[in-house]
């Protein structure tokens, strides 16, 4: 499009790039209307009900579920590329005590650069599609080791090696506790994990794809997305959703605790979602699980979850405002064991899967993602004024 000036124009679009299609992609997608997501061309609830995390990992890498003996090798192959570099080990307790209160996410950006350059990861650009799922493996397999070993060090314990004959979940919480882990809790946290995995094109996502876009190596686009998924409007609050309902407290305190909180203008916590205008089915699913563990927990944020949906119902009549991920995801993580700073870091250990499978799909791509900005400041040239 040509201003009268005869210069190019930029196109209206919506704030935040909201509903505008900047690829395809074979991965997955989400109807929001419809309360649906999906994995490649299943249904991304299915398989966390029925599936294993490795599974899902293998579909989104090669495309389809794996075989009996194709998952065997998977699990062993993965399984193998868990331990860390000598040199990367060695300087954990430095990152993990320069990180401080910035925690186990914050610090993974530098421990996941530092395994990059130390494995010789090279710019996706200059390398064939086996070479860029290599280090897309090995990266995806490494997380778990870092983040856990960042947090047993910020903590004053010593990292807990992993082990190959745990499947993913499982050996993530036993890095992260010392113990193995029962299998509810395993399955449990397992189910969460395989929710997880991707999302559309979140803003993580597209930050992924825009470093993959300029041929940067591996670790270089996960760090971005990492980077992405920190920030607090888009790397979700499962801790912040359990603080909501230690804040209530009690059930004859939801009313007009979170009245006043709608009445101010103030977010609820877990509740509300940019894209679904159903319930979120991540949400759905894990009410599920916790359910299946049973409790006082369970039972008062079943009540906080009724008594807010009828509040939001109530106050803000016409939109429709339902649990998220994060506010059933918190219980179950509680309810597993998990420290609440390790929630978001443990949705990260999911979600590198699907950032990686989304940097080995745009790596076929060799268009630059380079978007443009309408200029809005000042009208120049203007007069440059003399130095004083």
């Amino acid at each position: 499009m040509l201003s009268t000036n005869g210069a190019s124009t930029p196109p209206d679009v919506p704030r935040g790039l909201a509903g505008v299609v900047v690829t395809d992609t074979e991965l997955g997608d989400v109807r929001g209307r419809e309360g649906f997501y999906h994995y490649r061309q299943y249904s991304a609830v299915e398989l966390a009900e029925s599936r294993g995390f490795e599974d899902v990992w293998h579909l989104m890498f090669h495309g389809r579920l794996p075989d009996a003996a194709e998952r065997e090798a998977f699990l062993a192959g993965t399984a193998a590329l868990r331990g860390l570099p000598d040199e990367v080990r060695a300087a954990l307790p430095a990152v993990a005590r320069t990180s401080g209160p910035s925690g186990p996410l914050a610090a993974l950006r530098t421990a996941l650069s530092l395994l990059g350059a130390s494995a010789g990861f090279r710019p996706v650009y200059d390398l064939g599609p086996e070479e860029r799922r290599a280090d897309a493996l090995a990266a995806c397999s490494a997380v778990p080791t870092l983040l856990t070993a960042l947090h047993r060090l910020g903590r004053g314990l010593e990292p807990v090696e992993p082990r190959e004959d745990l499947p993913y979940a499982a050996n993530y919480l036993y890095m992260l506790t010392g113990s193995e882990p029962d299998p509810a809790r395993a399955w449990a946290v397992e189910r969460y994990l395989v929710s997880t995995v991707d999302h559309g094109f979140n803003a993580s996502t597209f930050t992924a794809r825009v470093i993959a876009s300029t041929g940067a190596d591996a670790a270089a686009c996960l760090v971005g997305a990492i980077g992405a998924l920190s920030g607090p409007l888009h790397g979700g609050a499962p801790s912040r959703a359990l603080d909501t309902l230690d804040a209530i407290g009690t059930p004859d305190r939801i009313d007009s605790w979170i009245r006043q909180r709608v009445l101010a203008g103030e977010r609820i916590m877990g509740f509300g979602h940019p894209v679904y205008r159903t319930e979120d089915p991540r949400s759905r699913m894990l009410r599920s699980v916790a359910e299946g563990f049973g409790g006082p927990l369970v039972e008062f944020a079943v009540e906080v979850e009724a008594r807010v949906e009828a509040i939001l119902a109530e106050l803000k009549p016409g939109r429709e405002l339902h649990t998220n991920v994060e506010f059933y995801a918190g219980v179950v993580m509680e309810l597993c064991g998990l420290p609440r700073e390790m929630f978001t870091p443990t949705f990260c250990a999911a979600r590198v899967v699907g950032w990686s499978a989304n940097i080995l799909e745009q790596a076929r791509d060799s268009k630059i993602i380079r978007p443009a900005a309408r200029y809005v400041g000042p009208q120049p040239p203007q007069p440059l004024p003399k130095a004083s």
